[in-house]
């Protein structure tokens, strides 16, 4: 199972959300980029990054800062993916030409499916397909609206488009450290082949161990990282 630290882009800063929940905010670090060296030197193999505000405003608008984490990731051999307000795909040409080694959708798969499909196709291995569920079904547009498509249904769709890999976050555990939805997600791993990997609520190394027993792909953490709950490096050594 790999260990992926998340930083979450607001205003420049490194912050996380509650929830996912706008006005329930606390920033970590002033300094994204300090921070992407930080995970790089503990070891970490991949990063993910999401642009909060880019994801609320339907447009991405942390480019610069995207580029310069990615320019951390490449000078490390570390894969950079990010995510956030992603509507089109000429938005996932310019994260592709910023130096993202993995582009992650997921509003995009819901309202235009055709879309992201060809995008898988035009980018072998590149494509994370987000799937945001609350109570078990896809929430887009930062979160705000909940779609009827279930996590599991769009999973399989991203295997047949031949994603990359599936991003399984619970709404409801981001950001809380109460645990990761290990059931639902390891659920999910068993019914497609390509990686699913677990993303909100991890706050102990015993919920990366219960990741890692559940034969989970990879997990996303943050809150957790940030107020020292265990290193990068401690997260490692559990997997």
């Amino acid at each position: 199972m790999i260990v992926i630290p998340a930083i979450d882009l607001m205003g420049g800063k490194a912050v996380r959300l509650a929830r996912g929940e706008r006005d329930r905010v606390t920033t970590y670090a002033d300094d994204p980029v300090g921070l992407a060296e930080d995970f790089a030197r503990q070891g970490a193999g991949s990063i993910h990054v999401v642009d909060l505000d880019g994801a609320f405003e339907g447009r991405p608008s942390q480019r610069d800062l995207i580029v310069r984490i990615c320019e951390v990731g490449a000078s490390h051999d570390v894969r950079v993916q990010t995510g956030g307000g992603i509507r089109d795909a000429a938005t996932v040409d310019r994260l592709v030409d910023a130096g993202a080694d993995r582009v992650v959708i997921g509003t995009l798969a819901i309202k235009e499916p055709a879309t992201v499909e060809a995008l898988c196709r035009k980018y072998p291995d590149r494509i994370v397909v987000a799937a945001d569920a609350r109570d078990g079904m896809v929430a887009v547009s930062g979160w705000t609206e909940t779609s009827e498509v279930t996590a599991l249904e769009l999973a399989k769709t991203a295997e047949r488009w031949g994603a990359a890999a599936v991003l399984h976050t619970d709404v409801s555990r981001d950001g809380m450290q109460g645990g990761p939805a290990v059931d639902a997600t390891a659920s999910i791993q068993r019914e497609v082949s390509i990686p699913v990997y677990a993303s909100g609520g991890v706050g102990s190394l015993e919920h990366i161990e219960a990741c890692a027993h559940a034969n989970i792909a990879g997990v996303v953490l943050g809150r957790a990282l940030y107020e020292g709950a265990f290193t990068v490096e401690e997260a490692l050594s559990r997997c």
